[in-house]
C-alpha cells in the first residue's frame, strides 16, 4: 500500500497545530503547579543553644510526629540524642511539646534505643542512629525507627560494622515503651546494609507503612526500593519489596525518603554522583527509573552526598534541601544553608521561583567555612492546617561538636486538608 508523503504547507500546518496543544498543555499544567498556595512566611528558633558549649550537649537528629494530647487535642513528640563527633551519637531520647513547639520537655532516655554489648565482639557496642518517629492511628502507637550502628570506645567503630538493619521501639498509648525490636529480612541482597534511616513513611488507612530501604550485598554502589510493611502495633512486618532502583557511583542511592501527594507517592534519594534523585510510583512498591533534580528551566541543581526531605500541603509538594551555591562552595557538601522550593509533579522539577531560604547560612562559606555550622540530618512535620515545622541539629564538626537546636515555622497561605 502506497501511502502519499505529506507535502511542506500539510507539515507546517500539523507542526504548527501540534505546537499550540503542546503549549497550551504547558500552560495549563503551570497554572496547576503554580496555584495559589504559597510558604506565607517562615519563621525560625532556637530550641537549644550550644554553639559556645554553654549547654553542654549537642543535640542532633531532631525529627518530631504528632500524637494525641490527654484532653483530645494534639502534642508534638520528638525524637533526638547528642552527637560528640563524626557519626558519633549517644542514646536516643525523645521529648514533647503540648503547646505547638513553644516550649519542650526535658529529653528523657527511650529505654531500648540505647547501647548494648555486642555478643562475640569484646569491647563493641551496638547502638542506634537516624530514629524517625510516627504515629500510628490504627494501634494508637507511636513507631520509632532508626538503624543499628557500632560503636568501640568513645567513637565511630569503622574496622568492625558488623552488618547493619532497622531497629525500632514502640511508644504505646499508655506511654509506656516496647523492647528493642528488628525488622526482619532475610535477603542476600540487604547482607551488607539494608534501612529506612532518616526516611520519611507514609501510613495507608488498612494500617500498612509504605517505606523505601537503601540497600546492598556490600558497602558500593546500593540500591533502593519500595517497601510495604504491616504493623499492629507491636511488631513491623515486611510483606513486599518492590524492583532495586540503582546508581553505580560511590555507595549508590541512599537515605531516600517516600511521601503521598493526590494519591501517587514520590521517593527522594541521596546519592554520591553530584545529584539527588526523584522518582515516583502508583503503589509505593514499584518505581519508576529516578532522574536527576533539576530547576523548571533545564538547569542541574548540585546536591553533594546530604538529604532531601518532603514537606506536603494537601494543594502543593515541596522539598527540603542542600544544595551548591556561590556562598557555601567550601563547606562541608554544601551543608548549610537549608533551602525548599515547590515540586513541579508533572515535570518532577523544582520551581526556581518558589526557593526559599529556611535556615541561613552562618558565617563565611568561602573564606571561613570551618566555622560554618553543618545542617544536614533534618526533619520535617506537618503541625496544623496552618503550619508545619522543620527542625534541625547543627553542629561544627572541627569545634568540638558544638551546635545549636533548630526549628522552623512554615506559616501556610492556605489551609493544609491533610491535617482537617
Amino acid at each position: 500500500m502506497n501511502v502519499p508523503r505529506p507535502n511542506r504547507r500539510h507539515f507546517l500546518q500539523t507542526s504548527s497545530a501540534a505546537a499550540v496543544a503542546l503549549a497550551l498543555r504547558n500552560a495549563a499544567g503551570a497554572e496547576k503547579t503554580n496555584s495559589t498556595l504559597q510558604i506565607e512566611s517562615i519563621e525560625t528558633s532556637i530550641l537549644r543553644k550550644n554553639r559556645n558549649g554553654e549547654e553542654g550537649t549537642t543535640w542532633f537528629h531532631p525529627r518530631a510526629c504528632l500524637v494525641p494530647s490527654k484532653d483530645g487535642g494534639k502534642d508534638i513528640f520528638m525524637n533526638l540524642q547528642s552527637i560528640g563527633g563524626s557519626d558519633y551519637f549517644g542514646p536516643v531520647h525523645w521529648k514533647k511539646s503540648v503547646d505547638g513547639g513553644q516550649s519542650w520537655t526535658e529529653p528523657e532516655p527511650v529505654p531500648a534505643l540505647g547501647r548494648i554489648p555486642v555478643e562475640g565482639h569484646p569491647g563493641l557496642e551496638a547502638g542506634v542512629c537516624d530514629v524517625v518517629p510516627q504515629y500510628h492511628p490504627p494501634s494508637q502507637s507511636t513507631l520509632c525507627m532508626g538503624h543499628v550502628v557500632f560503636y568501640r570506645g568513645p567513637r565511630f567503630s569503622k574496622k568492625d560494622q558488623l552488618p547493619r538493619y532497622p531497629v525500632y521501639a514502640v511508644r504505646r498509648k499508655d506511654g509506656s515503651w516496647s523492647e528493642r525490636k528488628i525488622l526482619e529480612w532475610d535477603d542476600p541482597q540487604g547482607g551488607f546494609i539494608y534501612t529506612n534511616n532518616c526516611g520519611q513513611r507514609v501510613t495507608l488507612d488498612n494500617g500498612d507503612v509504605i517505606m523505601s530501604f537503601t540497600f546492598g550485598p556490600d558497602s558500593a554502589a546500593r540500591m533502593v526500593a519500595g517497601v510495604r510493611c504491616s504493623f499492629d502495633g507491636e511488631t513491623l512486618a515486611i510483606q513486599e519489596v518492590g524492583p532495586a532502583l540503582k546508581n553505580s557511583v560511590g555507595r549508590g542511592l541512599l537515605e531516600p525518603s517516600v511521601t503521598r501527594f493526590q494519591d501517587r507517592f514520590y521517593m527522594t534519594i541521596r546519592a554520591e554522583d553530584g545529584h539527588g534523585y526523584v522518582s515516583t510510583s502508583e503503589d509505593g512498591i514499584n518505581y519508576e527509573k529516578q532522574k536527576a533534580w533539576k530547576w523548571d528551566d533545564g538547569d542541574e541543581i548540585g546536591m553533594s552526598t546530604t538529604q532531601q526531605h518532603w514537606l506536603t500541603h494537601s494543594d502543593g509538594l515541596y522539598l527540603v534541601y542542600t544544595r551548591e551555591d556561590a556562598k557555601n562552595e567550601k563547606v562541608i557538601r554544601w551543608r548549610s544553608p537549608i533551602w525548599v522550593s515547590k515540586v513541579d509533579p508533572d515535570t518532577l522539577t523544582l520551581i526556581r521561583e518558589t526557593e526559599q531560604v529556611v535556615f541561613p547560612l552562618d558565617g563565611d562559606g568561602v573564606k571561613d567555612p570551618d566555622e560554618v555550622p553543618l545542617m544536614g540530618n533534618f526533619h520535617v512535620t506537618n503541625i496544623s492546617p496552618q503550619l508545619s515545622i522543620i527542625t534541625v541539629g547543627e553542629w561544627l564538626p572541627r569545634g568540638g561538636a558544638k551546635g545549636n537546636l533548630l526549628m522552623a515555622r512554615i506559616n501556610w497561605s492556605k489551609p493544609n486538608r491533610l491535617l482537617l
